[in-house]
């Protein structure tokens, strides 16, 4: 991990940002997913699409998974099918947690008819091309793919 500046509890190289795990880093998170996004010429759709699913994941990990602790997260943007993809995975070392076991919520029902909670993950997954957990060594591994 070639280290290009360290400021605050951010520390990151030119594809992996890794920052304490704080809602108040929640735009840090932000603009350096869509920087990447922008030099990929990702369209304004997708970028958008990505931008609320990284938002969605970072916050829950901000909240749950080192709660009432804190710890830190990685976020890493990389090149997925020879650069017409980009996967972002987000790295914790809070508690274990697969976002995928959620049942989803029936979306069919009137709000105040629906169980609270579960409405994030539902939607990172409809507009992601693809989401993966595992846990491994000690780490929850949350990957995100979508298409440019």
């Amino acid at each position: 991990l070639e280290l290009l500046e360290r400021k605050d509890s951010l520390l990151f190289d030119r594809n992996e940002l890794i920052i304490e795990a704080d809602l108040d880093n929640l735009q840090k998170v932000i603009d350096f997913v869509e920087s990447r996004l922008e030099e990929k010429d990702c369209p304004l759709k997708t970028s958008m699409q990505i931008c609320v699913a990284v938002e969605e994941i970072f916050t829950n990990i901000a909240k749950f998974a080192y709660a009432p602790g804190e710890g830190d997260a990685s976020v890493r943007i990389e090149d997925a099918d020879g650069g017409l993809a980009v996967r972002i995975v987000f790295t914790d070392r809070g508690q274990p947690y697969n976002p995928l076991d959620e049942k989803d919520p029936d979306v069919t029902l009137p709000a105040e008819d629906r169980e609270i909670g579960g409405l994030g993950v539902y939607m990172v997954k409809q507009t992601m091309d693809d989401v993966e957990y595992e846990y491994k060594d000690g780490k929850n591994i949350l990957t995100l793919t979508k298409e440019l």
